[in-house]
Parts: structure tokens; sequence; C-alpha cells
């Protein structure tokens, strides 16, 4: 959160972050992002066209002349991704730094990582290869 709020805003406010880390119990924390949804429910939320996804990234845009700050979009997001900034009163979500995102750069623990689509679809080629090599071969 702190990175975020530095990279984005020079700022060492963790209100001002586009991602949100969620501590569940003493020991397992959870960093929330935006998921670059196929159909984005906050997009067609919005009541003022204020935001947009790219088709190229799917990153999530926000125009923040057109944004009320009215929430609707924030509501619409399940995964809890969309904030409204604490100055501003205009929403803000993660444009994953522009395909750089410095929470993964500087997470401490490396716990962060980018997965894009293309890696997602190599990951599962693997399985699907190391499956059928476990069914055909040999014993």
């Amino acid at each position: 959160e702190y990175i975020c709020a530095w990279e984005k805003e020079k700022a060492f406010n963790p209100l001002k972050s586009r991602i949100r880390t969620v501590r569940l119990g003493q020991i397992v924390n959870i960093a929330l992002a935006c998921r670059l949804c196929e159909d984005p429910p906050c997009v067609a939320a919005c009541p003022v066209d204020a935001l947009e996804q790219s088709e190229e990234t799917g990153v999530i845009m926000v125009d923040e002349d057109k944004c009320t700050g009215c929430g609707w979009c924030i509501e619409a997001c399940d995964y809890g991704a969309i904030t409204l900034h604490p100055e501003k009163k205009v929403v803000i979500v993660c444009d994953l730094c522009d395909g750089d995102p410095k929470c993964v750069q500087w997470c401490p623990e490396e716990a962060l990582d980018f997965i894009t689509p293309d890696i997602l679809a190599q990951k599962a080629r693997l399985t699907a290869v190391k499956k059928l090599f476990r069914e055909t071969a040999p014993v």
C-alpha cells in the first residue's frame, strides 16, 4: 500500500493506494487489486461513464473530470478493488503502473506476482502436458 501511494501520490498514505492489504488473523495478509474482469461491473455501474476498460490491457481507467464520487462502481466491484480518494473524492483503482507494478517490484517478502493472461495460459498448458505425460507414461 505504501509504495503504491508513493508511486501515485508521492505520499506514504495507504488511503491513497490503488491496492489494499487485508489481514486475516495474525499470519495471513491478502492483497486486493483490480481483477481486470472481462465484463467489468464497475464500468457498467458508473452513471456518468467515468470508467472505461482498456481494450489492450484490461486496465480500468478513471476520468477524474467526469467522476462524481457517487460510489456506484465501488458497490459494483465484487473484489473491493475500487476506493474513493480521501481528498479528491474521485475513485481510484490499480492501473498496474503501466505494466510494471511497483507493489510487485518492492514487496519485501516477494509475496506478490504479476500474472498476465499469457502467463496463465502457459501455466495451464504446462499443467495439461504434465497430466498427459503421467497418464501415458509407462509404469
